[in-house]
């Protein structure tokens, strides 16, 4: 705990602007982020790319001379310690702005933050369940939802069809993750006329995949989209049905689309496809990466890459500031409920390519591009322009 405080207090102030103290007049930021647990390995990086962003903001002159502290704490990626942290951050810090390490969490404390807290509150999740402002009044989505993940695909499908029609398999995860989108994506591939002839269910991490790859080599869809792991058992699956001989794209949404997935695959990497919501780190005529890529060479000469969890956090990080200069533009106090009525007013905002024009639709953004696999390069590269759903 110790070590986050000291790291907390460099991003806030020195490397921020070290002559200047951090007063009554900041604008705050609290997080509950998992640098430790199983999901540490995107969680550092989630973090990082957070602060990070929230630094550049104080290095510009803040929101109109308003320096962002951030405050936050290693959650573990429990929810009980997570749900501590928060409410520890809450009462030491009254934070109008939050930003949380799981679904889990969201859901655990979106009662308190609809009546006490009031809080504007991001996280790590693209739950569609969470992009609900009837029910998460204070919670947005920094992206599409998992079932705009899987709609952005499915309109790729559509438009490149391997045969008279297009067929796909949903192969998903026996968790709340693997199974959140499932529902919208039937009804939208029925919508869009791609038949869905196969829906596989598995175990995360699971080793022996063998029934679930016959089970696809018995349907033969055009394409498969996993849903629901990051890594395991996505290369068993491509190897065992390509040791059959067929013709299948597979297809991952924004978790399984990180470098690790091409590093484990190597030469079977070369046309597997996915969704991203951001452009990637290496996208150096893009804008924005290229601001993000000048701010880690002066503060981060070390690091060569940075991964999807990172620019998920900077966006956040974008969102968060955004909100917040509305609300002082404006002549609004930074509380919860001015913030949500900030966030709302967003359209068609300009974040240098790194999205399309972002609006808000149900506190959430519908947009994302469709990348593919090459292996020769060792990265992914664009297959499709953005896609924003209706």
């Amino acid at each position: 705990m110790k070590r986050f405080r000291i790291v907390r207090a460099v991003l806030a102030l020195a490397l921020v602007w070290p002559s200047v103290g951090l007063g009554a007049d900041t604008i705050k930021v609290g997080a509950a982020q998992p640098l430790t647990g199983r999901f540490a390995f995107a969680g550092v990086q989630l973090n990082q790319g957070l602060a990070d962003s929230l630094a550049r903001v104080n290095e510009k002159g803040g929101i109109q001379g308003r320096k962002i502290e951030y405050i936050f704490e290693d959650s573990g990626y429990q929810v009980d310690k997570a749900v501590a942290v928060f409410k520890k951050i809450m009462a030491e810090h009254a934070p109008p702005m939050f930003y949380g390490e799981s679904t889990g969490l969201g859901k655990a404390i979106a009662p308190e933050i609809n009546k006490t807290y009031k809080v504007l509150y991001g996280s790590t999740s693209f739950s569609s369940e969470l992009a609900d402002p009837a029910a998460y009044p204070y919670t947005f989505v920094s992206g599409p939802t998992y079932s705009d993940m899987m709609g952005v695909l499915l309109e790729y499908i559509a438009k490149n069809p391997k045969g008279d029609k297009p067929t796909v398999a949903f192969f998903y995860s026996d968790t709340e993750f693997g199974k959140d989108p499932i529902p919208y994506a039937r009804k939208k591939a029925e919508e869009l006329g791609v038949d869905v002839v196969a829906e596989v269910v598995t175990k995360v991490g699971a080793v022996d995949v063998t029934s679930q790859v016959l089970a696809l080599v018995k349907a033969k869809p055009q394409y498969v989209i996993f849903q629901g792991f990051v890594l395991s058992p996505i290369p068993q699956v491509i190897r065992g049905t390509r040791d059959y001989g067929l013709d299948i794209s597979f297809m991952g949404i924004f978790w399984s689309m990180s470098q690790m997935i091409i590093d484990k695959l190597g030469e079977d990497a070369d046309g597997y496809m996915g969704v991203n919501p951001y452009a990637y780190y290496y996208e150096d005529d893009v804008p924005a990466i290229q601001e993000m890529r000048a701010y880690n060479a002066k503060h981060h000469p070390d690091v060569k890459h940075r991964p999807n969890s990172y620019i998920q956090g900077w966006f956040t990080g974008m969102v968060f500031a955004k909100c917040a200069e509305i609300c002082v533009e404006n002549g609004w106090d930074v509380t919860g409920d001015n913030l949500v009525k900030a966030l709302e007013s967003i359209k068609d905002w300009d974040v240098g390519g790194l999205m399309p024009p972002v609006t808000f639709v149900n506190h959430k953004i519908p947009s994302g591009r469709v990348y593919r696999a090459d292996a020769k390069k060792g990265r992914f590269v664009p297959a499709s322009d953005w896609i924003t759903l209706k």
